[in-house]
């Protein structure tokens, strides 16, 4: 039982009793050191336990199940709180694992899709320039190739009109007699002729 709840029960027991105590014959004794008898002791001592008595079952049914009912009540409510809180405490655990696992596999998935970027790029990037440099090798070839048959078309050409030109001169020749007028003149028609033959 409440220390707080009965001290004040004692103490009215305890000033009460010696009223209660009192002869029923009025006499009065001096309040300066008068002993009591045995049996007005006894008569005290016998109230104040009936009286002692008398609180402590009142105070044992009516008040002390309704003090008992409200501790347990809240520790009940305690522990039921602290149940609460330590299961939400192990959700939040739990919820924060499973949010750090999916983090790292998105991180590593992440990763693997950049390394896998990476792996393409320089795979469409070697084809590019494998298929550039063929590319660049063939025109160069096809250049080479007409640069060549240009050259050779151009030689032909040269020749024959080096042997028309010969040919024409070679007949002027042995129709008269060339001097050194007529030689100049000759060159000069000469390659007249030939720039008429490029136009």
């Amino acid at each position: 039982m409440n220390v707080r709840v009965m001290s004040p029960v004692i103490s009215t027991v305890v000033l009460v009793s010696p009223v209660l105590a009192e002869p029923a014959t009025g006499e009065s004794r001096s309040a300066a050191g008068a002993i009591p008898t045995l049996q007005e002791g006894l008569v005290a001592a016998i109230v104040a336990l009936a009286v002692f008595s008398l609180v402590f079952a009142v105070l044992a049914v009516k008040v002390w199940p309704n003090i008992s009912r409200g501790l347990d009540e809240r520790a009940n409510k305690i522990r039921d709180e602290i149940e609460a809180a330590e299961m939400a405490r192990k959700q939040a655990k739990d919820a924060l694992d499973e949010y750090q696992s999916k983090l790292a596999e998105a991180r590593a998935e992440a990763q693997r899709m950049i390394e896998q970027a990476k792996s393409q790029q320089l795979t469409v990037a070697a084809e590019l320039k494998a298929k550039a440099d063929a590319e660049l090798t063939a025109m160069r070839s096809q250049a080479m190739r007409d640069i060549e048959s240009a050259k050779k078309a151009a030689v032909s050409e040269l020749y024959a009109q080096s042997a028309t030109l010969a040919t024409m001169l070679a007949g002027k020749i042995l129709k008269r007699n060339i001097n050194a007028q007529d030689h100049q003149a000759l060159i000069e028609e000469s390659l007249g002729q030939l720039q008429g033959m490029k136009n």
